[in-house]
């Protein structure tokens, strides 16, 4: 006869990602995610792996909701410079409201685990080429639409405006000075005509 688990598998993987996302991994310890998780150490290896596979597990959730939430900010507007505005000033925003200033979580892993794990390095590079996509596509919809110039080559622009996002959500963990993070998004902003 199958056991059935006890818990809300679900729901202890969510825990378990906003704990590495506060903490990232090295400073994450099994006694930390058995209080977050709300479950024992063999329930943890049961349903989940080892630490590192928990961690994965909760890297690819996070990467869906991320992925998800980006496509749902740029299709979600009409016009492509206005859904990259909202998408770039959303950032910036984030960091200055009350609450903890985690980051990206994939970012974090891509400084914390990537330069010498490489099954985290292909998973934060795969994750950045699909948000290089996304910019991709809603650029090739204001080319289609005629909002942006037909000689506009999406593709560089698109892989450009990654590094933007990388770059400004890395500045954005020491909460910068508004007035600078603000005027590079605007001059970043001047890149889609």
């Amino acid at each position: 006869m199958v056991r059935l688990r006890a818990f809300d598998e679900e729901k202890a993987l969510n825990a378990a990602m906003e704990l590495f996302w506060e903490k990232g991994y090295e400073a994450t310890s099994l006694s930390d995610l058995t209080s977050r998780m709300g479950i024992q150490r063999p329930s943890i290896y049961s349903a989940f792996g080892d630490k590192k596979e928990l961690f994965e597990a909760a890297l690819r959730k996070y990467n869906q909701f991320h992925s998800s939430l980006v496509r749902s900010r740029l299709q979600n507007v009409s016009s492509v410079k206005e859904a990259f505005r909202s998408f770039f000033e959303g950032i910036v925003a984030e960091v200055y409201e009350e609450g903890p200033n985690r980051g990206c979580f994939c970012l974090n892993v891509m400084v914390e685990l990537a330069p010498h794990d490489a099954k985290f390095e292909v998973l934060t590079r795969e994750h950045q080429m699909y948000l290089s996509v996304l910019f991709q596509e809603t650029l090739e919809r204001g080319i289609r639409s005629g909002e942006l110039a037909n000689d506009l080559n999406a593709k560089n622009l698109a892989q450009t405006l990654l590094i933007a996002t990388i770059g400004l959500t890395v500045l954005m963990k020491s909460r910068p000075e508004r007035s600078f993070v603000e005027n590079s998004v605007a001059t970043i902003l001047t890149l889609i005509q």
